[in-house]
C-alpha cells in the first residue's frame, strides 16, 4: 500500500502540475507528522514525492482526525484535497464531513485482498499494526473466517454509505492490480459531471 500510495502521489502531483496548480502534503498518523505547504513547480513535486518515500511514522496509531482537523484549519480557500487510506479506522465522520463542506474532498481508498478476507491456513499469529498486541487465531474455523469477512464488509459499507451521503468522488484502488485505468475513468467521470 506504501508503494501505491507513492505512485499516487505522484501522478495527482504531476497531473497538478500540468494544470499549473499549487500542491501541498500532509502525513499524519494520529497526528500530523509532516507538512510541505503547497506551491507550484517540478521541484517541489519531487520533494513531495521523496517526503511520502522516505517518511518513516513516529507514531504507529492511525486516527483520520487529526489529517482532517488539521486540513480545515490550515486551508482557507477551498481545494481538491486526495485523502489517500485504507480507512481502517471509525470515529472520523464528523471531521470528515466538516473537511468535505470546505475542500472538495476525494477519498482514495487502498485496499488488500489478503486484509479483507482470512485465508484458510490453521493457526496464525497476528500482530495489531497500532498496539503491538499479538493475538493467535484458528483460519481453519469457518465460523472465524465468516465473522471476519462479515466485520470487513460491515466497515466497508459503512465507509461507503457516508461517501454516498456526502456525494463525494471516491476512487477505490486495489494493490496488486493495475489501477492506471481506473484513475482515468475517476476523472473523465468528474469531467463530465463539471
Amino acid at each position: 500500500k506504501a508503494e501505491l500510495m507513492a505512485e499516487l502521489v505522484a501522478l495527482f502531483g504531476f497531473s497538478a502540475m500540468k494544470n499549473n496548480d499549487r500542491v501541498g502534503l500532509i502525513i499524519f498518523t494520529d497526528r500530523v507528522e509532516k507538512v510541505v505547504p503547497p506551491k507550484k513547480g517540478s521541484k517541489h513535486i519531487l520533494r513531495t514525492i521523496s517526503e511520502v518515500l522516505n517518511h518513516r511514522p513516529v507514531s504507529r496509531r492511525t486516527d483520520l482526525n487529526a489529517g482532517l482537523s488539521y486540513l480545515s484549519k490550515v486551508s482557507k480557500r477551498k481545494s481538491v484535497a486526495f485523502l489517500i487510506s485504507d480507512f481502517q479506522a471509525t470515529g472520523y465522520e464528523r471531521a470528515f464531513r466538516i473537511a468535505h463542506e470546505k475542500h472538495d474532498l476525494i477519498p482514495v481508498i487502498l485496499a488488500d485482498r489478503l486484509e479483507e478476507e482470512l485465508p484458510d491456513v490453521g493457526l496464525l499469529t497476528v500482530e495489531d499494526a497500532e498496539t503491538g498486541e499479538l493475538v493467535q487465531i484458528d483460519t481453519s474455523d469457518a465460523g472465524v473466517r465468516g465473522d471476519y469477512a462479515r466485520e470487513v464488509k460491515r466497515a466497508r459499507e459503512a465507509r461507503d454509505q457516508l461517501f454516498r451521503k456526502l456525494k463525494c468522488d471516491t476512487l477505490d484502488l486495489r494493490t496488486g492490480t493495475p489501477f492506471i485505468q481506473a484513475i482515468i475513468g475517476f476523472f473523465l467521470r468528474r469531467a463530465r459531471r463539471w
